[in-house]
């Protein structure tokens, strides 16, 4: 039997297993009843650089093509801008390094993902994963942006094409946009919109170019709210950014980052009244935490009593506009739980806020930490926990206890009935 050294103690291959590794979470999600309620996770990961030599031949451009794929058979080097990522914790989550050795059927391309994607996904009771890409999320931070573009294309192909069709209809995705190139974010719109499993587009916040009220993109957001997809901001950070360079441990790069960025880009949207341009194009903010989303309404509603000549297009407070969109829930302060219930107060969590795990990432969390609660009410527990996202992408539910509880609580989409 292999055995393998962690931490002073000899792990058998055997205890890699995702469903080993999850045997509490599934413990919590029988005790809890979850499989009674459609729990939608709308920010998941995988590790799409296990499968660049799949996708990279998608790229449309011969040469950055050629660029991408030789360069990977000479070094076997990561595609994307990268940076220090602490993601396995000093070695304490054994996933990481360890993550190949885990068996499935197929050991390699679209089957093993699909594969891994179910263990844990069956393990929290999950029944709807968001999919997102890891390593891609710092693709705004390219310094060409043919190759953002042609990097984005050749992974939503593949997603499209080989793993979502392969997931028993449980995977979707918001699809990753080249936004340092209105136009061809445009183009994967109208490409790949009406595509089977996808649910929207998704802008990773982590750049430094053009701001999200530009001109340029007006009609990418009428192109998607016409369509009747969903517009999401995923955040992430980036120790590199000039203003990070003074901070001396990855937390705290860690914990400004993820709110920064979205911080940023919330506040752009809102007081440039691209809300109020396109009120039918719903927008999700994506792991950011919740402690931010009230600072944020206090900060913007008091400049702009103060000022409010310098944001013409609204019709009502930036907070109002901010209780109109969505938010994701991890990672969740949980430390005070006093402050939480005035964040879900404030925000109107009971019809905006969305669960995600995060998961496999080393911070990611489990239903429990929604439906453990003690503040919110059935409806509240259900609604977050997936009753507002299976209506937000017209998802079905997948026994009949799930269906009579988003009959009861109204999120039953007419297309899933």
């Amino acid at each position: 039997m292999d055995l393998i050294a962690d931490r002073g103690r000899r792990v058998t291959i055997e205890e890699l297993n995702t469903t080993r590794l999850l045997a509490h979470a599934r413990k919590q999600a029988h005790q809890r009843n979850l499989d009674d309620l459609i729990i939608v996770d709308v920010d998941a990961h995988h590790y799409e650089n296990e499968n660049y030599d799949e996708f990279l031949p998608y790229m449309e451009n011969d040469v950055l093509r050629q660029l991408t794929m030789s360069g990977r058979k000479r070094n076997r080097a990561g595609i994307t801008p990268t940076q220090v990522g602490y993601q396995d914790m000093g070695g304490r989550v054994t996933r990481y390094p360890l993550r190949s050795s885990e068996k499935t059927e197929n050991q390699t391309g679209a089957e093993r993902d699909v594969q891994l994607g179910h263990r844990w996904m069956d393990a929290m009771s999950v029944d709807y994963s968001c999919l997102f890409p890891t390593g891609m999320l710092n693709i705004g931070l390219h310094p060409q942006k043919e190759m953002e573009t042609e990097l984005c294309w050749a992974y939503n192909r593949w997603l499209t094409e080989k793993i979502m069709p392969e997931s028993d209809n449980r995977f979707f995705s918001m699809l990753c946009l080249p936004f340092n190139d209105p136009e061809a974010a445009l183009r994967h719109v109208e490409t790949f919109g009406d595509r089977k499993h996808v649910g929207g587009f998704m802008v990773t916040t982590v750049r430094s170019h053009m701001a999200v009220y530009d001109n340029a993109y007006m009609k990418l957001y009428r192109a998607m709210e016409e369509r009747g997809l969903v517009l999401s901001f995923h955040s992430g950070p980036n120790w590199g950014e000039p203003i990070f360079r003074s901070c001396n441990r990855f937390m705290s790069a860690h914990a400004l980052g993820f709110t920064w960025y979205n911080v940023l880009h919330c506040t752009n949207w809102v007081v440039n009244g691209i809300g109020e341009r396109f009120p039918k194009l719903p927008v999700v903010w994506i792991e950011s935490g919740l402690a931010w989303v009230p600072f944020l309404m206090q900060r913007l509603d008091h400049e702009y009593m103060l000022r409010p000549s310098e944001a013409p297009l609204l019709k009502k407070k930036p907070s109002d506009y901010m209780r109109d969109m969505f938010y994701s829930s991890q990672p969740m302060e949980i430390q005070d739980y006093g402050a939480m219930e005035c964040t879900f107060r404030m925000m109107n969590a009971e019809t905006q806020l969305l669960y995600s795990s995060d998961y496999p990432h080393w911070d990611f969390d489990l239903p429990s930490t929604i439906y453990d609660l003690p503040f919110l009410s059935e409806k509240a527990k259900h609604n977050i926990l997936g009753g507002t996202a299976a209506r937000l992408f017209k998802l079905p539910p997948r026994n009949e206890k799930q269906k009579a509880n988003l009959q009861k609580f109204g999120n039953l989409h007419a297309a899933a009935a």
